[in-house]
């Protein structure tokens, strides 16, 4: 459920430590697919709440943005057609977004921008458990033929994370001096 790697560390991180793969694999895929929920439904409010406090609502006001501007970009894949083949196309990129086995694009993320495109909760459901299935599929799969070298897959893997969260607050540092300018 951790926001940063979900199921993408967990299962080789469960089966170092000995849970086995497809037992790692499915505790892995069941608490990152839940996490869905309550970060759908709480996410505005606790964003607005945040927004209360002048000594983080800057911050919180540059995240909702990169959120939207990622929102926006999968808004702009389905172009002028009718609403529901737009819904249709939204619903394919965020599987698209949440399927791609990396940190930052699981369920936390996927979930956040379907918020910001003002998603249905239904219209979410089958994108993102999809979609993580098919992200923890492609890790299980990476550990069983690199089992012997599990270590370096989680170490490469928090690397990976400290890379991208570093790129994430650059991104929301700079989005800030962005609409100073303008």
């Amino acid at each position: 459920m951790f926001p940063l790697v979900e199921l993408k560390g967990a299962i080789p991180v469960g089966e170092a430590l000995g849970l086995g793969l497809w037992r790692s694999a499915l505790l892995s895929y069941i608490g990152s697919t839940l996490v869905a929920v309550p970060v759908f439904f709480l996410l505005t409010p606790v964003f607005n709440l945040l927004k209360r406090w002048k000594f983080i609502a800057g911050l919180v006001e540059r995240t909702e943005n990169v959120f939207r501007r990622r929102a926006e970009k999968i808004a702009e894949k389905s172009g002028d057609k009718a609403e529901k083949k737009a819904r249709a196309v939204m619903g394919l990129g965020i599987f698209a977004f949440v399927a791609i086995p990396l940190p930052l694009t699981g369920v936390w993320t996927g979930t956040a921008v379907t918020v910001f495109l003002g998603m249905k909760f239904r219209e979410l459901i089958l994108p993102v458990t999809l979609g993580n299935l098919t992200a923890g599929a492609a890790i299980a799969v990476l550990t069983f033929f690199f089992r012997d070298y599990v270590e370096y897959i989680i170490l490469g893997l928090f690397a990976l994370v400290i890379i991208m969260l570093v790129v994430f607050i650059v991104k929301v540092a700079l989005s800030g001096k962005e609409e100073k300018k303008e």
